[in-house]
């Protein structure tokens, strides 16, 4: 049986990050001329891929150049007492600009290589502010000349395919050092972390009661198990998630309004390396993740998607991770892709830079049982600086209503690092004879949350009745509730509470444990025909880590008690706002007290369409007040973001909704569609365009 430390909590944290980030980040290279590693699959210096032909000349590659950091070794002793709660620099997060300043590549250095990439005939592309990457594009030929090697089409060792590759290790006659060029290769190939129900199989969790379509989850219905209250909505807060196809918003709208919700959250777009935005290969993953961040936090000031085209090209995860980081606009970002990695540490000075900035990164933990030997990827899950999320079986007391239990599902990933990643301080001492950790490896997960295939999700314009499932449901959803714990923390000064591992194995360790987190002992990953499976144990365990959050209890744990002041809710954050010219409609503004608020709050409304006028029922209030909206005969049609400003003394909150003012009338049509590339699914879409 698992006995819990009576360490207190601040002392536990202190603990688990002392020597935190020591000896993880590799040294810069010293020579001139410089001959890279891990960069050749060993299927070909094995010779079991075999060549099929020469990737012709003329086809064009999108890369990123990766340059190492600098001043490691400061970084490292800055990390340490950035997540030190007795440190002066507790959480003392740094900016872009400062990060590159003291730890990216010299604006000389950067420059060197862009010359470099420019002399070889490559365009770059961008030029981010942390000057960890160069990403430039061209043809085969010019990369082939850029880097000394012959690009290779092979056939794929173990599945049914081609891919391809360098012949051998790139090497460039630079002087300054670079740690790897991300892009060269399609070898592996991303998998989303999302599954669906049999044909005719019911409800994965027959006790489960989700509010939604045949009693399937919505995404409100985690908010509600999760968090259980009102006065956090993610607030000011932004949620990042990385995507490799693009979706269509329609069917975002779709899972709202199917589910008779709506949403007034902004989705925001950022692609790169050639993307469009469009579906390549159907939008179920993006679809899902947006919703289950905006379910879980309806506030959110926007939900950004990082889309990179990876299909046709080689797999550039660097442009992705790296792009969120010199933004670093989203403190919360999800990942429910899983891959292998020719460099499992390539990405790592990038992760670090999220570290040092208070951001966090949830990542999925996989959908096919526990780790073995198996062709499934594990990356990013495993690796030292990200949150691994596995999945659950969660029953809730009623359709949208609060937790009652939850038990390991059984597809969930998890286990000792496959790829013999070593084990990071904060993990050290989980391992027990009952969970089967490893003592020298790092283990997966760290968290996890409801993933049967008992969810409602829509893709491609149709929404079957058969449920959804995945770790892919998991790490957005985490990402949300971050969102909660941000807000709250924000609400108490500038900063964010960032990555989150040294404080959950800190709370894991104390007495707070069982009320801060959902301890889930009952249920395995014994699946899939593993030959390696885990048990669900009290405590720490492989199949579903410390558990899932336990509402306001944790966000207190991660972020302090709720300083004293306000927040603002009101009820068209799910429930659709609109009216017709010449009609009026009403949304409840609702000041909920934090921190032994009692005062009077001031309401105004701004950002009205032309036309609508907004009135209060009673202001000021300590309480609620019904905001009317009238709109005018002559108001014009469309949708507006309304926001409602409240202020008592110096305390001021915020909340938006949706305003839709109806035009004279929709109609259905069907846009042309182009025909797909050889070889892909394709479907249909039908959009609903207001008429001109």
């Amino acid at each position: 049986m698992r006995t819990h430390s009576r360490t207190s909590l601040g002392s536990a944290a202190l603990v688990c990050v002392v020597g935190l980030f020591v000896g993880l980040v590799p040294g810069e290279a010293q020579s001139r001329f410089r001959v890279l590693q891990n960069h050749v699959r060993p299927a070909i210096t094995s010779g079991k891929a075999a060549v099929i032909a020469s990737l012709p000349s003329g086809q064009q590659l999108h890369l990123s150049i990766v340059l190492p950091l600098r001043n490691q070794g400061d970084l490292t002793a800055l990390l340490g007492r950035l997540y030190d709660p007795s440190s002066p620099d507790y959480r003392h997060f740094l900016s872009v600009e400062q990060f590159t300043d003291q730890f990216g590549p010299t604006a000389d250095d950067y420059q060197t290589v862009v010359d470099f990439a420019q002399a070889n005939g490559l365009t770059v592309t961008g030029r981010p502010a942390n000057r960890l990457i160069v990403p430039v594009k061209g043809t085969v030929a010019q990369v082939e000349k850029a880097f000394n090697v012959s690009m290779k089409v092979y056939q794929h060792p173990t599945e049914e395919r081609t891919f391809f590759s360098p012949d051998r290790e790139p090497s460039l006659n630079l002087s300054v050092p670079v740690a790897h060029i991300a892009g060269l290769n399609n070898f592996s190939t991303p998998r989303a972390m999302l599954t669906r129900a049999a044909a005719g199989q019911a409800i994965a969790n027959p006790a489960q009661i989700g509010s939604g379509p045949n009693g399937q989850y919505r995404a409100s219905d985690m908010r509600a198990a999760y968090y259980g209250g009102s006065a956090l909505t993610g607030s000011g807060q932004c949620v990042g998630l990385f995507e490799l196809d693009g979706y269509y918003l329609a069917d975002v709208d779709l899972v709202f309004s199917n589910t008779g919700q709506s949403y007034s959250v902004p989705v925001n777009n950022v692609l790169l390396d050639g993307a469009t935005g469009e579906s390549l290969n159907g939008d179920a993953e993006p679809v899902l993740d947006i919703v289950q961040a905006i379910g879980m936090a309806p506030g959110l000031s926007q939900v950004r998607v990082y889309i990179a085209n990876e299909y046709g090209s080689g797999f550039d995860d660097a442009a992705i991770f790296n792009q969120m980081a010199a933004e670093n606009v989203c403190k919360q970002l999800s990942v429910s892709w899983l891959w292998e990695p020719e460099d499992h540490s390539s990405n790592d000075p990038i992760f670090l830079e999220f570290a040092a900035q208070g951001q966090s990164l949830f990542v999925s933990a996989g959908d096919h049982g526990a780790y073995s030997s198996s062709n499934d990827p594990w990356y990013p899950a495993d690796d030292l600086y990200v949150t691994a999320v596995a999945g659950t079986s969660l029953t809730t007391n009623g359709a949208g209503s609060s937790w009652n239990s939850e038990q390991a599902w059984q597809s969930s990933g998890g286990g000792p690092s496959p790829n013999g990643l070593g084990i990071p301080s904060w993990q050290l001492g989980v391992a027990n004879s009952s969970n089967g950790a490893s003592t020298t490896l790092r283990n997966v997960p760290d968290v996890a949350m409801e993933a049967d295939t008992d969810n409602y999700n829509c893709t491609m314009g149709v929404c079957l009745g058969l449920g959804w499932g995945g770790t892919s449901f998991a790490a957005p959803r985490w990402a949300g509730f971050m969102a909660l714990v941000n807000q709250q923390a924000a609400a108490k000064g500038p900063n964010t509470v960032g990555f989150i591992n040294p404080a959950i194995y800190s709370i894991g360790a104390s007495s707070s444990y069982g009320s801060a987190l959902h301890d889930i002992s009952s249920g395995n990953d014994d699946c899939c025909g593993q030959s390696v499976w885990y048990n669900a144990v009290p405590g720490y365990d492989l199949v579903t880590g410390w558990g899932s959050p336990n509402g306001q209890t944790l966000i207190d744990a991660l972020a302090g008690s709720p300083a004293v002041g306000f927040t603002l809710t009101n009820s068209a954050l799910t429930t659709s706002l609109s009216i017709n010219p010449g009609a009026s409609g009403a949304a409840t503004i609702t000041v909920n007290d934090q921190g032994g608020f009692s005062g009077s709050v001031n309401l105004a409304v701004s950002g009205l369409p032309s036309g609508v006028t907004g009135t209060f029922g009673t202001n000021p209030t300590t309480a609620s007040s019904v905001l009317t909206l009238s709109a005018g005969s002559s108001a014009a049609p469309g949708t507006a973001y309304v926001t409602v400003t409240g202020t008592s003394g110096t305390v001021i909150a915020t909340t938006t909704f949706a305003l839709t003012v109806v035009g004279p009338s929709f109609a259905l049509s069907v846009p042309p569609v182009a025909r797909p590339p050889s070889g892909r699914r394709w479907w249909l879409r039908l959009r609903c365009q207001r008429c001109r």
